[in-house]
């Protein structure tokens, strides 16, 4: 079948403004719109400029907006797109982060704002002389968002970020916060509380759900949040 691509393209060093491009090719349905991207730079236009890594949902490097949602392009295939001969696929990069060049972003505020909640074990007690143990039921209380990838798909997606009206972590940040405090292993609630009852910590979240309908991984970030939330309320009432 034969698509037209429509990317979102930016220079700074050519052209001090934004502007669409667009590329017409012949493709598989079950191409993968990274291999559409690849094809384009290798064939059409050396130029073009965009990020990958291990182009199999894993590294997170290719997150872009396509068709208007936070995907990643390695994981996007053509006829998740585009059903008929001359279908458009439109391609922007993230939002809410500074547009290095085309489809590459700066994550530079991103993984600050990851940074901020200490994104790492701070254990409780002396480690053991073999190994920490955990139940199964203790593990399923972060197992959830230890599946992130850190593609900032839902940093781009996140309404309260994109209104600027107040400063948030963001839905990564506030997630892993979750990870790290529900841990059995880490200071937990108590020792974290400095980082996470902020402003601009978990509380700044309005509940879009925007985040979890985005991630490429399925996680439930919002309810992640919220049981933050709650027990971040429990312990303060304690």
């Amino acid at each position: 079948m034969r698509i037209v691509v429509s990317i979102k393209r930016y220079n700074p060093e050519k052209k001090p403004q934004a502007y669409t491009q667009e590329f017409s090719l012949d493709v598989k349905p079950t191409d993968r719109v990274l291999d559409v991207l690849v094809s384009i730079k290798e064939n059409q236009d050396s130029s073009l400029t965009f990020r990958k890594s291990c182009a199999h949902g894993v590294c997170g490097s290719d997150a872009m907006i396509i068709n208007g949602q936070e995907r990643l392009a390695c994981k996007t295939l053509v006829k998740d797109v585009a059903q008929v001969d001359n279908d458009r696929i439109e391609v922007e990069p993230l939002r809410s982060m500074p547009i290095q060049r085309d489809l590459a972003v700066d994550q530079g505020v991103f993984f600050d704002n990851y940074r901020k909640i200490d994104p790492f074990l701070r254990p409780k007690e002396k480690p053991p002389k073999e190994e920490y143990r955990q139940s199964q039921k203790e593990r399923e209380q972060f197992e959830d968002p230890t599946k992130c990838i850190l593609c900032s798909a839902c940093y781009s997606s996140c309404p309260v970020i994109e209104a600027g009206e107040k400063k948030f972590v963001g839905p990564a940040a506030s997630a892993q916060a979750a990870r790290f405090a529900f841990d059995t292993r880490d200071v937990g609630i108590a020792g974290r509380l400095e980082e996470l009852d902020t402003p601009d910590g978990v509380a700044a979240c309005d509940n879009h759900f925007n985040c979890t309908k985005v991630c490429p991984r399925g996680i439930k970030i919002t309810k992640n949040i919220n049981t933050l939330k709650k027990s971040i309320k429990k312990h303060k009432e304690s």
